[in-house]
């Protein structure tokens, strides 16, 4: 039997996870943008003036630490019930004990409702009086969308809070947290190797849950009173694959996908993308760079590469990983095969130097708008020439400043529908001749 087994404390059977949560604001780690000095939802619990909230995430981010944080730090009850295992019944139960609080001792009643999307819009329903009259607080939690899953009359009622996933750095923070105070496993003194700890950190998804979990299996694991870098891969099930995330790895591996796919390479794009999947990559890091890509350097020699890029961005918000690894191949196989151009990418770069350049010139009257009968008496919108009342809905007039006429940002390639494009501009000149 190891050290971590021969020394069992009375709450072994509390995972660790649960063990090692935040008793009070300050022991938060993470969600800055919400819970930093001087943040809105810090104020409010602070002063204990919370109303109705949701609180979305991805798992393991800290909501439900957030509502007994919460608990902690205000003067109300706390009721928390589960929406995968609690019924509307037990829900009525509830809001009656709430009501007889509120009555006889005056104290208010938040009511935790975990996973709110499980129950359907109209069980959700069964809230609103309640909410409707303050007779509780409800702090709903969910890693669903709430303006698909939470019905729009409560949402109405509630203030939306977002949370993000943990930073590798923050998830470190927590681990070492385990690893010291006597309520986590610091009571074995157990060490923990540098490069394990950021495996543990960089290979948690941003899931404080997943890394705490591994740490405790890691501490089981071990037979020296150390746990390795090889203890924690194997309490992970994963190998440290060469790419740290904000390193010099990262870049290079990001940097080799994009140019496999401006290189019309999609074995070389795959492959990239492979690496990146099984080092842990947050998928939608990767589907950001091909939405960005799309326009870059596919462009408008295929429009329907942005198209396809955001559809898998929804794909991967949608399914997750492991599934939406295929998404994600369907489209980087797509704008590693479609034709190119960055002409779009090359003349908004123009019209923005040139913006800095020469400042902010005056608009055209002819194009400016009249709201007031002394912005027409000035000559604003005299002369201009209303497109559709004329042939092929084209006129021939000036859109740029004077100065910068004849001026020309946009020169498309003669790659795929850009060649189109280029006819259609042609066309367009010749119709606006015949308007002179």
């Amino acid at each position: 039997m190891d050290l971590f087994e021969q020394s069992v404390p009375n709450d072994s059977n509390i995972p660790l996870a649960e063990r090692m949560r935040p008793r009070n604001l300050d022991e938060v780690v993470g969600q800055q943008h919400l819970l930093g000095e001087g943040k809105l939802l810090r104020r409010l619990i602070e002063t204990d003036q919370l109303s109705s909230v949701i609180f979305w995430g991805p798992p393991g981010t800290g909501k439900t630490t957030l509502g007994q944080v919460i608990a902690n730090s205000t003067q109300s009850r706390f009721v928390f019930f589960s929406a995968v295992l609690g019924s509307i019944k037990e829900v009525r139960e509830i809001v009656a004990e709430a009501k007889q609080q509120r009555a006889y001792h005056g104290r208010k009643t938040l009511l935790f409702v975990d996973e709110i999307h499980r129950f359907n819009k109209a069980q959700q329903d069964a809230f609103l009086p309640s909410v409707e009259k303050g007779e509780v607080t409800l702090i709903g939690a969910t890693t669903e969308n709430p303006s698909f899953e939470v019905n729009s009359a409560l949402l109405s009622r509630s203030r939306v809070f977002v949370l993000e996933s943990l930073a590798a750095d923050e998830l470190k923070v927590l681990l070492q947290r385990a690893m010291t105070e006597e309520r986590g496993i610091g009571k074995f003194k157990l060490q923990c190797a540098d490069d394990a700890l950021d495996f543990l950190a960089e290979q948690a998804d941003g899931d404080a849950r997943i890394a705490l979990g591994a740490l405790e299996v890691a501490a089981a694991a071990t037979t020296d009173e150390r746990i390795t870098l090889e203890i924690a891969q194997e309490a992970l099930q994963k190998k440290a694959l060469r790419y740290d995330k904000g390193a010099e790895e990262h870049y290079n591996v990001i940097s080799a996908f994009i140019k496999s796919l401006r290189g019309s390479d999609p074995d070389g794009a795959l492959y990239w993308l492979a690496r990146m999947l099984e080092a842990g990559e947050d998928p939608l890091f990767i589907v950001r760079r091909m939405v960005v890509f799309a326009s870059e350097d596919v462009g408008n020699a295929d429009p329907r590469a942005l198209q396809i890029a955001l559809a898998v961005q929804q794909a991967v918000h949608f399914v997750g990983l492991p599934e939406a690894r295929i998404n994600l191949a369907q489209g980087v196989t797509y704008l590693a095969t479609a034709p190119k151009s960055n002409a779009s990418y090359v003349g908004i770069n123009e019209a923005q130097a040139e913006v800095r350049k020469s400042g902010a010139l005056p608009v055209p009257k002819h194009i400016r708008n009249a709201p007031t009968r002394l912005m027409k008496e000035q000559g604003y919108g005299k002369d201009y020439k209303y497109a559709h009342d004329y042939a092929g809905g084209i006129a021939d007039q000036r859109h740029l400043p004077e100065q910068l006429a004849g001026r020309k940002f946009y020169r498309p390639t003669a790659r795929g529908y850009e060649k189109l494009i280029i006819e259609r501009m042609h066309h367009l000149q010749e119709m606006k001749k015949k308007t002179d």
